[in-house]
């Protein structure tokens, strides 16, 4: 019984901790580079622009790429940093 009762607890900590830390980034991020697209693979392939990545303690550019969305219609939504009060948070691109 009590093995169940930490199971369960256990079960809802998991539940209520967010799937990831959000990072304050006191630096202002670079602004982005112009990039030169190459020719596009097929119809089906969409252009997944570059950005500034924060590691550490120093921004590096990850550069752009055409992709396959992962289904019919998928939209990409690309990265972002918002400024806050304390400084900037990431939100990873991803698709939609």
């Amino acid at each position: 019984m009590r093995n169940l009762v930490l199971t369960t607890l256990f079960g809802l900590a998991l539940g209520i901790v967010p799937a990831h830390a959000e990072v304050v980034i006191k630096l202002r991020p670079p602004i982005s580079i112009r990039e030169h697209r190459t020719v596009r693979p097929s119809r089906g392939h969409v252009w997944v622009g570059g950005y500034h990545r924060y590691e550490g303690n120093a921004y590096h550019w990850q550069a752009g790429r055409w992709e396959q969305p992962p289904r019919a219609r998928a939209r990409w939504v690309a990265p972002r940093y918002m400024r806050r009060h304390d400084g900037y948070v990431y939100t990873e691109g991803h698709w939609r």
